[in-house]
């Protein structure tokens, strides 16, 4: 009997230092795969090959060529994704991200700077 294929975050930052802290947190996760993706063609091809273990992504606001808003929204607009949790981090002071955030479809969101930990306690809860 073949194991259960484990599940995929995608993590989504431009940022090395970032990606890195968030990939430490959530590696404590189980059962669980977490991939960084440092920009969104890179999302959308991990996405396309493995739709079926796609479980949660956590995208940074500001990404290069493209921004979460849009991640999120494009996820949403495919069925498929409709129920999976979306994290939005952002270093933005803007304080409309949030309600662009949620209206756009994310699931939880955190400004920067954030506890890693705290992301990985939210994901974890979203993913109940």
């Amino acid at each position: 009997m073949t194991p259960p294929p484990r599940r995929l975050v995608l993590v989504v930052e431009d940022s090395s230092d970032c990606a890195e802290t968030l990939l430490v947190a959530l590696e404590a996760l189980p059962d669980t795969e977490v991939r960084i993706c440092l920009d969104a063609r890179t999302v959308w091809r991990m996405i396309e090959e493995n739709p079926a273990r796609l479980s949660a992504v956590i995208t940074d606001l500001h990404l290069l060529q493209s921004d979460g808003f849009e991640l999120i929204r494009r996820v949403r607009a495919d069925t498929r994704f409709a129920r999976v949790p979306i994290v939005l981090i952002s270093g933005d002071s803007d304080p409309r991200i949030p309600e662009i955030a949620f209206a756009s479809g994310a699931s939880a969101w955190f400004p920067k700077p954030y506890s890693p930990a705290a992301v990985r306690r939210k994901l974890e809860e979203l993913l109940c």
